[in-house]
């Protein structure tokens, strides 16, 4: 539960501490974490209301090759396709054809955004690309750029390395 102040809003000062707390608790530093579990993220699926427009987009107007376009195995009928997001990453789709899935939405439990790292140069080029298609997109701290997708789910390019944000290190 968030901690407020008398009028409302956030209790900053109080959230801190907390997250101070918990980053006391948990955090152990670069030189003593052990190895993860995990290999690496295979690939992040998100829906698609229709496939086309969706390769158009990421394959046209981000630069994200389609990979492979092949039927969803648990859904007969779906598409579950993929784009190369680079170093071995894979962002992936389904659509349900018949299913109405409804609007994308946050809510508790489900996706934010997905943050896509890129070569400073080519994000300068994508933001270009992003301007030149119509995409509302919001400019952050001249490294990171949000936008929706056709099907409104929250995009991040950030020119940050792999393992950096905003100029820390965070693997």
């Amino acid at each position: 539960m968030t901690k407020t102040q008398g009028d409302g809003q956030p209790d900053r000062t109080a959230i801190e501490a907390e997250r101070r707390r918990i980053r006391e608790k948990h955090l152990r530093p670069s030189g003593e974490r052990p190895a993860s579990s995990a290999r690496g993220l295979h690939h992040t699926a998100l829906i698609s209301s229709d496939v086309e427009r969706t390769i158009e987009f990421y394959q046209g107007v981000l630069e994200f090759p389609l990979t492979e376009l092949i039927e969803n195995r648990d859904y007969p009928g779906s598409s579950h396709f993929f784009f190369d997001l680079g170093n071995g990453n894979l962002l992936a789709f389904f659509d349900f054809p018949g299913l109405d899935v409804g609007p994308y939405a946050e809510v508790l439990g489900g996706l934010h955004h997905v943050a896509i790292s890129v070569e400073p140069e080519r994000w300068r080029d994508l933001v270009g690309r992003l301007e030149q298609a119509g995409v509302d997109h919001t400019v952050h701290s001249e490294v990171s750029v949000y936008f929706r997708d056709p099907d409104g789910a929250r995009i991040e390019l950030i020119a940050d390395p792999l393992g950096e944000m905003y100029g820390n290190q965070v693997l």
